[in-house]
């Protein structure tokens, strides 16, 4: 039983996932810092949208429905 309703396609997600793990990873590798957790942590929450399937902001911008973007 899912409380949500993907609205972020295949494709999508997998640019999601690939894109915030780079950006946590270089942000920690390159970074110092509180700066480096926090831009990490943003990468972070990007790939989380990619791996559930569901972005907040899509919803909000009424992008993707369906699980089809």
């Amino acid at each position: 039983m899912a409380f949500y309703r993907k609205n972020i396609g295949g494709m999508h997600q997998a640019v999601r996932v690939a894109a915030g793990i780079a950006v946590a990873v270089v942000a920690l590798v390159y970074l110092a810092g509180p700066a480096a957790w926090l831009v990490a942590l943003g990468g972070a929450g990007f790939a989380l949208t990619g791996l559930v399937g569901y972005c907040p902001m899509c919803a909000m911008a009424g992008i993707g429905r369906g699980g089809v973007s």
